[in-house]
């Protein structure tokens, strides 16, 4: 005699046998995860422009001579929200050159939201919802304890259908994703299906605990997804919150490559790699901390220095006050001490112009920013700049404030070269200058 029991009582008289941390995760972030649809104007495109399309005949015409306005596009992405204040973290890139950002909850509430801060160096962005309602929100946790091979939870808006699950591990910590345009370092590598729309929304531990912002994907490739370590993101969300943008940092050092004739000079170990230290400022966060010129800076905050670059990539996503735990080498001896980084002081610029360029500058108003002197054989009197020519755009970032040119100064630390744009007279000339 058999006796025959259903598969589904067990589960029946025990519900919570279902009930598995994944489940108990997602019911604890999942409502303050928020899908977020962005209105950005599309640019007009230029039709002598050969990556124009071809226009269609009959209409040729009229695109010349007819000025139409530009046409909105739409885009989605992803967030959660952080604070009972209603402050949403997501990507700088899901938000970038928005005119008008909308979000909407997992209970189907939609509101508009305005932009608190952005950093594309970190590529975070806080939001703020409008409105007054209370909000579920997500306590950000820590990723200093990440384990390689621990579980996580994605959740997100890929494609548009919003508030997506799904589950894989850490696969690895520190990596570094190279993009068009920039290099970041120190993401979380995980197998979780993240996909277009992913972008910005949380990863979770097992406990439900807020430990990254995904970020991207890399391309072609299944199951390799990156996020932001939470850790990084909140240092830079607590000065959106509070400035509306991330100051540069220094650590009171200038640096260069390692070239073979300096390797064989001071006989440094051939699997070495770093910087050389060729500068300390007096005072500054690396002399306190007993740092001193020659010494090769090996390792930042964890992550192994390879190229003077590279360090300088780090150095922007650093924030003000950051305590970072530096490895350098000198007299055959490797060492470790802890710096705190500080916030580069106002009008830095005009020194960094003048000693990796061999440029002062002066704003004219209406004009834009005269060259106003050119020191002997620097970089900048070897191809032939001269007193009172214009200075209008370096490395594609036009000249146009204080601001821009603080940027675009601060932009050259650790290269080898910049592409500035000229103009003398009435001609305009890209030319590239050798740096240092």
């Amino acid at each position: 005699m058999f006796l025959l029991v259903a598969a589904g009582n067990a589960s029946a008289e025990d519900p919570f046998l279902r009930r598995t941390a994944t489940v108990r995760a997602v019911e604890k972030v999942g409502p303050a995860v928020v899908s977020i649809a962005t209105e950005q104007l599309e640019k007009e495109q230029n039709p002598f422009s050969r990556s124009s399309p071809q226009p269609r005949t009959g209409s040729y015409f009229s695109d010349l001579f007819e000025r139409k306005a530009p046409r909105a596009s739409h885009d989605l992405g992803s967030g959660v929200i952080i604070s009972p204040e209603g402050h949403i973290l997501t990507n700088e890139h899901v938000i970038r050159q928005a005119r008008r950002i909308s979000i909407t909850l997992a209970d189907g509430r939609t509101f508009q939201a305005t932009v608190v801060g952005a950093d594309p160096s970190n590529d975070v962005a806080v939001l703020k919802a409008d409105t007054d309602e209370p909000l579920p929100w997500a306590a950000p946790g820590t990723s200093s304890d990440i384990m390689v091979g621990e579980p996580v939870i994605a959740i997100g808006n890929p494609f548009g259908f919003s508030n997506t699950v799904t589950t894989g591990v850490i696969s690895a910590a520190n990596r570094s994703i190279h993009t068009g345009q920039q290099t970041f370092h120190g993401f979380l590598q995980t197998d979780a299906s993240i996909n277009p729309g992913n972008s910005g929304g949380p990863l979770v531990n097992a406990e439900g605990s807020l430990i990254g912002i995904n970020t991207a994907i890399y391309q072609g490739a299944e199951g390799i997804g990156f996020a932001i370590p939470i850790d990084v993101a909140q240092r830079v969300v607590a000065e959106l919150i509070e400035h509306g943008e991330v100051h540069p940092v220094t650590l009171g050092i200038d640096f260069q490559d390692l070239d073979p004739a300096l390797r064989e000079v001071m006989e440094l170990p051939s699997s070495m790699s770093g910087c050389l230290i060729n500068r300390v400022r007096p005072d500054g966060p690396a002399e306190r901390a007993g740092v001193r010129r020659g010494d090769v800076l090996t390792r930042l905050d964890g992550l192994p220095v390879r190229s003077a670059r590279q360090l300088f990539e780090i150095f922007q996503t650093t924030t003000p006050q950051q305590r970072l735990k530096i490895q350098y080498w000198r007299d055959g001896k490797s060492f470790t001490t802890e710096v705190v980084a500080k916030e580069i002081p106002e009008n830095v610029e005009a020194e960094l112009a003048n000693r990796l360029m061999g440029l002062s500058l002066e704003w004219r108003a209406q004009i834009g920013f005269e060259i106003s002197n050119v020191r002997q054989k620097s970089p900048a009197s070897l191809i032939g700049l001269q007193r009172g020519d214009l200075l209008l755009a370096v490395n594609g970032l036009v000249l146009d404030s204080r601001d821009a040119l603080r940027r675009a100064i601060l932009g050259l630390r650790g290269r080898e070269r910049a592409l500035v744009v000229v103009q003398r007279g009435r001609g305009r000339y890209h030319l590239m200058i050798p740096l240092r």
